[in-house]
């Protein structure tokens, strides 16, 4: 690597740090006022939802990298073509392509850092700030908002979780079983569990009701064993968004989904869509490369840099309804998560092969 290759990365690097310090402020902003719409006084106080809040942080750099690798190539790249030190490098014998490869070695360390943060600091941190916000309403009188119900199958057997309390332990668990000809066979309800190391729990405060040649039957114990459903998962992870997980708590969780008969094409979207993000910032990075090479007096930087916001502010909304197209259709999840990125990938080498012609 030579001292032109060099020079351009750092100046693209030092375009998408001035990128990300004007975005993510302004994002993490609107984040905390949103957060404070949950705050109460007596148990998700503003303190934690700071705290929340700045824990998404890696989160929030993750989600905006297309947007910021865009915005940050022109920086970078734009700011060279000011100065005219594009037109000397060039002079110097470095074509519109070789430029561009120097852009997709710098995307590729980029896009690199940024999965190894996503995989190791992102999504721990984002799931323990929603560990902290749930054990915080759960002091509280208000209605837990990132909780979701648990559903999952095991042949006629379909049980129900209404929710997971700050020691990790179900609360209200509902347990069905329906005979062959899905009449309902057995109904159980319990008021909490506890779940033990050889994948049993053991419920408290049992109802039971079962049906049997057109009677109805029915009593209440203490506590009763039960071979859960649930083994092997942490029940914790199953409340967690599909876009809080890391690649491996994916994989893990869409297997599970699967053998408990259970969708499972949410987490293989969000799966794919992180396979898909090195793509996608690699395609904008790119992008920025024809921003470049104009006059490098007209349009001005500002003029290039309003273009770049609403080039990428139409990807980025173009990409989340493709998405939440195919979660609606059931189209193929990596189809819908891979190829937009491709396309725009695909575009960016088009444009800077004709490009390079032009010049």
């Amino acid at each position: 690597m030579n001292i032109f290759s060099r020079y351009l990365i750092r100046n693209i690097f030092t375009g998408f740090a001035a990128a990300a310090a004007l975005l993510i402020p302004l994002f993490t902003t609107f984040d905390f006022i949103n957060e404070l719409d949950d705050v109460s006084s007596n148990g998700y106080r503003w303190e934690l939802a700071l705290l929340v809040v700045l824990m998404r942080l890696p989160r929030c750099l993750i989600d905006l990298s297309p947007f910021i690798a865009l915005l940050g190539g022109i920086v970078g790249l734009g700011q060279l073509s000011k100065t005219l030190e594009l037109t000397a490098m060039r002079v110097a014998g470095l074509s519109v392509f070789r430029i561009s490869l120097v852009v997709l070695c710098s995307g590729l360390i980029m896009s690199s850092a940024l999965s190894a943060l996503d995989e190791w600091v992102a999504s721990p941190l984002q799931q323990r700030a929603l560990q902290i916000k749930d054990t915080a309403f759960a002091r509280s009188d208000k209605t837990v908002p990132t909780m979701n119900a648990l559903w999952a199958r095991r042949d006629n057997e379909f049980v129900m979780v209404k929710t997971i309390d700050p020691d990790n332990h179900p609360v209200g668990i509902e347990i069905f079983r329906y005979n062959p000809d899905l009449s309902l066979m057995s109904y159980i309800y319990a008021e909490n569990a506890t779940p033990k190391n050889n994948g049993t729990w053991i419920l408290h405060n049992v109802n039971q009701k079962s049906w049997a040649s057109g009677q109805e039957s029915g009593n209440s114990v203490v506590s009763l064993e039960w071979p859960s459903i649930f083994t092997n998962t942490h029940l914790n992870e199953l409340t967690m968004p599909g876009d809080s997980f890391s690649v491996r708590q994916l994989n893990h969780f869409i297997r599970y989904l699967k053998n408990t008969s259970q969708p499972a094409l949410e987490f293989e979207l969000a799966l794919w869509q992180k396979m898909g993000r090195p793509i996608l910032v690699l395609a904008m990075l790119l992008l920025a490369v024809p921003f470049t090479f104009g006059n490098p007096r007209s349009p001005g930087l500002g003029s290039r840099l309003a273009i770049g916001v609403i080039v990428g502010l139409f990807t980025y909304i173009m990409d989340q309804i493709i998405v939440n197209l195919g979660l609606l259709l059931s189209l193929n999840a990596v189809l819908t998560a891979i190829a937009p990125p491709s396309f725009i990938l695909a575009l960016a080498f088009v444009l800077i092969h004709r490009f390079n012609k032009q010049q």
